[in-house]
């Protein structure tokens, strides 16, 4: 058992909503991974206090996201390998996508395959 998935969290939780497995702030659509990313951001990083007033939530709240991330739990890589292989599946991929590309529409069968 990871670090991630053997802590008690007081700010995380599943959203059981989502088809992304790896944790959010509770009663938000924030995930705790979106938060890291902003703290850790190569072109405009932010602190912590920064984020917490952005999104109105406590400095706890975004230092327990940051440590969630930091312990590198295998839900996050699971879900962006999710996401490679939905875009790659649909077109999102292709060079001319964002200049009026088609999205492909997966049937039942592919999404099954692809394990979304």
């Amino acid at each position: 058992m990871t670090p991630a998935t053997s802590t008690t969290w007081k700010y995380l939780a599943p959203n059981p909503k989502s088809a992304y497995k790896q944790l959010f702030i509770q009663g938000r659509r924030i995930r705790a991974r979106t938060l890291y990313g902003m703290y850790m951001s190569a072109d405009e990083p932010m602190t912590i206090e920064d984020i917490a007033r952005e999104y109105k939530l406590p400095i706890e709240a975004v230092t327990e996201a940051i440590a969630y991330c930091q312990a590198d739990p295998p839900e996050i890589k699971k879900d962006f390998e999710r996401e490679e292989r939905v875009m790659q599946a649909t077109g999102m991929n292709e060079p001319d996508y964002k200049l009026g590309g088609k999205y492909r529409v997966l049937s039942p069968e592919e999404r099954v395959r692809l394990g979304i």
